[in-house]
């Protein structure tokens, strides 16, 4: 697979597929839905290390295998036979953190889908412009009067690219209404784009027909019977959730979402979801590339679910999002991350996880594999020697700093211990920027543009009159380096701000800073 087209972004974070289409009966669909709801979500049972039918040392070869090519991840979780059998946390990252999904969101937004039409609610045979009529073009082409709810599930609906950037750019904020006025060049059905904004028009359709928005429509369906607590879904600005994007939750919750689908929709003992909707939303629709490829983005695609080599199936999202169910090992792997190369992430789960599942084997690496999962963070720069702390130099300093993107205004440094808190104004107000020199400061604050709840700050000197804070947005893939370089005598400094991961520049250019 050429390394370009491994390159995620927003608009290419999956790729590929071709559509034809399977009709399910909304009829076949419909089952029982026990009103039960968990008291509160109990963790899903652990196997104690050295127990595990999966080798020490094959995780600690999967480790080692992301470090190098990817620089690691954010989390892993590995399950055997319903339990535990291998977790980690790349700090400052945790259990505690909820993760934005991207694109493995889809596979949420398809299983809302499913419960509606289990519900009578919706069919897949049902045209997408049926649903609203008072938001119609004028005069509508023949192939968007053809299009079908199947359609915008295998992402088949006619679109000649992908229609994302014209739906999210309506100046009123009507996605559907835009979505609906794009070109349709083709014959739904016979041409594959890889389109968030079919799925966005999958959400439309559900809150629609039940009401409810996504989420809402999913917690006493899905979320409470499986024990999710408090997901977060992105809306447009008419109050859809996003569908294609946008979900929030923890680590653990993406492995119980895909040990629900290997136990064909059973949790517990107890029915969530027909047996059949998973065995049609996970079961290959479209030809989407050559299934011989070294490649998992050419095994075809399903209702918003990936096939997989290996016979799995997945679901996945931008910089590394996967939800992956391997039925003939009666696993699931669950990961978060923030990398480019997510077929890299992939290639070394098959080549040290998969030959080692439901292999019990005498290993005798499982303490060395605790204390590397106990080690495990997110990469920072180091000097390349010891170099003594210039923190307390700066204690009380302040500097103006020019003209800038940030609309940054000055900057004045107080130290506290080990930390070094950079307190900004802008001309929205105040921020405090926080790094440890001793490990991951949480509250760490974080700079316009981003949004998360959870920000964790480390500082490191470099040299004597260079220091970098790092800041890790730990519910996103984010990771901000702000690098100064002073002047000898401390009067004025160079700050470079860079952002890993992100969708658009990386640098924000040069900002000077000069002591008053």
């Amino acid at each position: 697979m050429p390394s370009d087209t491994r390159k995620v972004t927003r608009r290419t974070a999956c790729k590929k597929m071709l559509a034809s289409a399977v009709t399910v009966c909304a009829a076949d669909l419909i089952g029982e839905f026990p009103a039960y709801a968990l008291s509160g979500p109990r963790p899903l049972p652990r196997v104690a290390p050295g127990e595990a039918c999966i080798a020490p040392s094959a995780i600690l070869d999967f480790i080692a295998g992301v470090e190098k090519r990817v620089g690691g991840l954010h989390s892993f979780m590995i399950l055997q036979n319903g339990k535990v059998e291998a977790e980690a946390y790349w700090a400052p990252y945790g259990p505690q953190h909820p993760h934005m999904l991207y694109s493995l969101s889809k596979s949420f937004t398809s299983t809302a889908v499913g419960f509606a039409i289990a519900e009578g609610k919706i069919s897949v045979d049902t045209l997408v412009t049926s649903y609203f009529p008072d938001k119609l073009p004028a005069e509508q082409s023949d192939n968007l009067k053809a299009m079908k709810v199947k359609h915008l599930l295998t992402m088949s609906t006619g679109h000649d690219k992908d229609a994302t950037g014209g739906t999210t750019a309506a100046a009123d904020g009507d996605w559907i209404r835009a979505f609906l006025a794009l070109s349709v060049e083709h014959e739904p059905g016979t041409k594959f784009v890889y389109n968030s904004a079919a799925t966005y028009m999958l959400s439309a359709i559900v809150q629609k027909t039940t009401g409810l928005k996504v989420v809402d429509y999913l917690k006493p369906r899905l979320f409470e019977k499986i024990g999710i607590e408090q997901p977060t879904w992105e809306t447009c600005p008419h109050g859809i959730n996003t569908g294609g994007w946008g979900l929030a939750v923890k680590t653990e919750d993406i492995a119980r979402f895909g040990q629900l689908y290997l136990q064909n929709g059973v949790w517990e003992s107890r029915r969530v979801l027909p047996e059949h909707w998973v065995d049609t939303a996970t079961t290959k629709k479209i030809v989407n590339g050559d299934p011989n490829a070294e490649s998992d983005w050419t095994q075809g695609y399903c209702y918003q679910f990936w096939r997989c080599r290996h016979d799995a199936f997945r679901g996945d999202g931008a910089f590394g999002q996967f939800c992956i169910v391997l039925p003939k090992h009666n696993a699931v792997i669950a990961i978060t991350s923030g990398v480019g190369d997510m077929q890299a992430i992939l290639d070394e789960a098959w080549l040290h996880l998969l030959p080692a599942l439901g292999v019990k084997t005498a290993d005798q690496d499982a303490t060395a594999l605790q204390k590397q999962i106990s080690h495990l963070e997110i990469p920072y720069t180091k000097p390349v020697k010891l170099v003594p702390s210039g923190s307390q130099k700066l204690n009380g300093a302040r500097y103006k700093l020019n003209s800038n993107s940030l609309n940054l205004e000055s900057v004045r440094f107080v130290t506290h211990g080990n930390k070094l808190t950079a307190a900004f104004t802008t001309t929205g107000g105040e921020l405090n920027l926080v790094g440890d020199e001793r490990g991951w400061a949480k509250g760490a604050g974080q700079l316009p543009g981003i949004v998360s709840h959870n920000t964790a700050g480390h500082l490191v000197w470099i040299g004597e009159d260079v220091c970098e804070l790092t800041l890790c947005y730990n519910e996103t893939p984010f990771i901000q380096t702000l690098r100064f370089s002073f002047t000898q005598q401390r009067e004025e400094f160079n700050l470079n701000i860079s952002l890993r991961f992100f969708m658009g520049p990386t640098q924000f250019g040069q900002i000077k800073g000069t002591r008053v």
